[in-house]
């Protein structure tokens, strides 16, 4: 008898995380000896503790295929973590409720690495509660942050949509620099590691001679070497356009954008470096400045989302569910990175256990010597993952996105308060 599966997205979302559940999608109606239905979770995880499932099989092929183009999480998310089995269990056993009312026997769990941590303890449940399912991680984060894969779906177009926004501002500025505006700074995400920033790099090559200084987790702030480079730059070009990612910190580990509060996973609430390292710049040596934070733009940007990227992010969906039909369980299928001139890569496999809650932070071989910048070993890395461009329908001048039904499966269980 073909089991059900379960798929929901989790964490903050990304341009391409919806072409991964077009791969899930896509390749579990093409078995359907094996697998039945796929039902979605309404806002993650959560919607499996709530018995709120979606019925995707309610949703045309061209609709399910349009989720390649489309940005952010069409069944919606959440940041929520499940406790370890012995200190929760309650939460455990209505999972299990959950999928034996729907026939469940195939978990898909689409996010970065606390959700590699949720995948990991749901892949637990036959051995340590009796009851067989099979769980397979599909990565997504736009902070390329997980271990093993050479990259992380999501990445690669944030990583685009900022050299990209780098190297415009920093045209516009150049071209008012003598009278008015000398620093730009932008706020790029990247709580403990600094690739996006990294990105910022990319907006300067030898057809381009744009002085970019990047501030990454990895290296702790100092202030008067900051700022003598940022006079460095000014006197050289008579500008300086800076990438400071959302994670800076100093020597002490305090954020230079910690606003003293907590997110749902514990994680300390981040916002507001930009204006911070604009300020400084502006007491320290008068120039005038403008700042801006890129936020959710940068990781909604489909409009501009590598062709590299989309394409990987349909792989690893699609991987998973080969993954599960050939009898695995507790892994991601991850990117193997086989050349990089030429570019080519293929899907492996890494198992959770070494996956879970594990960050991978950039190498120090990729940061130049004085902090500030990327190594060519860096661009090297960076360069091919924002390739190519696989633009979305557009219909009157704009991007032409798809909305699901999202039908509701008819609940079964009684009602759980989280």
């Amino acid at each position: 008898m073909a089991k059900n599966a379960f798929y929901a997205q989790s964490g903050g979302v990304t341009s391409v995380i919806n072409a991964s559940a077009c791969g899930v999608i896509e390749t579990a109606r093409k078995h359907p000896d094996k697998i039945g239905k796929v039902l979605a979770g309404r806002n993650g995880i959560i919607g499996a503790l709530t018995e709120d499932l979606i019925d995707t099989s309610a949703e045309s092929d061209a609709d399910i295929h349009a989720l390649r183009h489309t940005p952010s999480g069409a069944f919606g998310s959440c940041r929520f973590k499940l406790k370890d089995l012995e200190k929760n269990k309650r939460e455990y056993d209505r999972l299990i409720e959950v999928f034996k009312a729907h026939d469940i026997g195939y978990f898909f769990y689409n996010g970065g690495g606390d959700s590699a941590d949720t995948c990991y303890k749901v892949s637990q449940l036959s051995e340590k509660m009796g009851y067989p399912v099979q769980a397979i991680h599909v990565p997504k984060t736009v902070d390329n942050d997980l271990p093993i894969t050479d990259t992380c779906p999501g990445f690669g177009s944030v990583a685009k949509y900022i050299a990209v926004s780098t190297r415009e501002a920093s045209y516009d500025v150049r071209s008012m620099s003598r009278t008015s505006t000398k620093i730009f700074v932008l706020e790029v995400m990247g709580r403990h590691a600094g690739w996006i920033a990294a990105a910022g790099g990319l907006a300067a090559d030898k057809n381009n001679d744009i002085p970019v200084l990047i501030l990454f987790p990895e290296i702790d702030f100092d202030q008067e070497r900051f700022m003598a480079k940022v006079k460095a730059m000014v006197d050289k070009y008579d500008y300086c356009s800076i990438v400071v990612s959302e994670g800076a910190k100093y020597a002490n580990g305090h954020f230079l954008a910690e606003q003293g509060t907590r997110d749902a996973f514990g994680h300390a609430q981040l916002g507001g470096a930009a204006p911070v390292v604009a300020n400084m710049v502006k007491e320290a040596l008068g120039y005038k400045f403008h700042w801006a934070v890129a936020d959710y733009l940068q990781r909604a940007a489909r409009h501009i989302a590598s062709g590299t990227d989309v394409e990987q992010a349909y792989a690893v969906g699609k991987a998973a569910v080969e993954f599960a039909l050939q009898g695995h369980n507790s892994i991601m299928p991850a990117i193997v990175r086989t050349s990089s001139n030429p570019y080519k890569w293929e899907i492996g496999e890494a198992p959770l256990s070494k996956v879970a809650n594990v960050e991978k932070m950039m190498p120090r071989e990729f940061i130049t010597e004085d902090g500030f910048g990327i190594t060519d070993a860096c661009r090297e890395y960076l360069v091919p993952l924002i390739q190519g461009e696989e633009y979305p329908p557009f219909e009157n001048g704009m991007p032409k996105y798809v909305t699901l039904k999202n039908t509701a499966v008819p609940k079964r269980l009684p009602e759980f308060k989280l």
